[in-house]
């Protein structure tokens, strides 16, 4: 069973499934994919949320793939941590958002206008996250970090890390002294014509030092 809830927030995205976490599936590699429903009217390319209201007016936001396949053609590669020690233990958003934000906002990726086809509007994102197995995910919070390109049904695996924090505020709703750690890796690049039928994150190509790369 995937437990989901839907959000209502603004109309331009109310169609996806948000919550998910890798303890309901029985694969160790689990792919999670945002579910649109017709009965709101809204077509899931249409759906880009925003970080603020000021990238809203510019209008900045990743548009939401309902599927499709990893990027044959690697253009970036990023990785990023991020750490909650207070709340929820079992709700690993704001950590995965903080992680994916650690991968993504220490860059500055120029060379996607001119390198891949249609420029940054047309560039695939991958998300991957390592979350604890017994810990949720709203993936929509996560998806309002990325300001353009067209945002992959979102990967979650079984990872991250729970520690203790030797202490407790409860002002914070905390229960225990138990913190979460999550991480991510972003890759970014397209899919060429030639390469529509990629399946998996097996068909990229990759470069070997041996062959002068």
């Amino acid at each position: 069973l995937a437990m989901v809830f839907l959000r209502r927030l603004s109309s331009s995205y109310r169609s996806f499934s948000t919550l998910y976490s890798p303890r309901w599936a029985h694969k160790e590699r689990l792919i999670f994919s945002f579910r649109s429903s017709s009965s709101w009217g809204v077509r899931s390319s249409n759906n880009r949320p925003s970080w603020s209201d000021e990238w809203k007016k510019i209008g900045l936001g990743a548009e939401l793939l309902t599927e499709g396949n990893f990027p044959s053609n690697l253009f970036f590669v990023q990785l990023g941590f991020g750490v909650d020690q207070h709340g929820n233990r079992f709700d690993a958003t704001k950590a995965a958002v903080r992680a994916v934000r650690n991968a993504i906002e220490f860059n500055s990726i120029p060379g996607v206008i001119q390198h891949i086809p249609g420029g940054r509007k047309e560039m695939l994102i991958h998300v991957k996250l390592g979350i604890p197995s017994k810990a949720v995910v709203d993936v929509l919070e996560v998806a309002k970090v990325f300001p353009y390109g067209k945002l992959l049904p979102i990967e979650i695996v079984s990872g991250g890390l729970e520690f203790n924090t030797g202490r407790v505020v409860e002002e914070l709703g905390d229960e225990d002294d138990v913190g979460i750690s999550v991480s991510a890796c972003i890759s970014i690049g397209y899919n060429d014509e030639l390469n529509n039928e990629n399946k998996g994150n097996e068909g990229h190509k990759t470069f070997n030092t041996r062959d002068g790369y």
